[in-house]
């Protein structure tokens, strides 16, 4: 069954947590999908993930590179999934894709300093649980961890 997770990002960006947790996904040798919500969004997120940290180096590329379906993960604004994906983030109130249960987690990042953000994840939240879906919900904490609140 496909888990739903909830991100409340609260004095971060989705450029500031993405990243490890796209590195953790890539470390489970799970292939993983990001869909923002514009393309100016994805080529900003593609241009971080190219500089986030000196030491290490997250493996992606955009839908529309042509060796996308050879990426562990790819950035795109829509609902495909041309990597066979089994994670998917959605970023930016990106909508929940109608395909969600061909994956084994989807991963919601939302910016709880925004309300109407905080609207769209409810929303979303109620959404997921009334397909029946397993749905969590994930604050970090003052180490910067994340910790399962419901």
């Amino acid at each position: 069954m496909t888990e739903v997770l909830f991100y409340h990002l609260k004095g971060q960006t989705p450029e500031q947590v993405l990243p490890a947790l796209l590195q953790k996904s890539l470390e489970r040798g799970w292939r993983a999908v990001v869909q923002a919500s514009s393309d100016e969004r994805v080529e900003a997120i593609d241009a971080h993930l190219w500089t986030w940290r000196d030491d290490s180096f997250l493996p992606h590329g955009t839908l529309r590179d042509a060796e996308a379906a050879r990426q562990p993960i790819v950035l795109t604004s829509n609902d495909d999934n041309p990597n066979g994906a089994v994670v998917r983030f959605l970023v930016e109130s990106a909508a929940i894709p109608e395909n969600v249960a061909t994956y084994q987690r989807v991963v919601v990042l939302f910016n709880g300093d925004d309300p109407d953000a905080v609207e769209v994840a409810r929303a979303r939240w109620s959404e997921a649980k009334s397909a029946g879906f397993e749905v969590t919900y994930w604050q970090a904490d003052e180490k910067g961890g994340w910790r399962r609140q419901s």
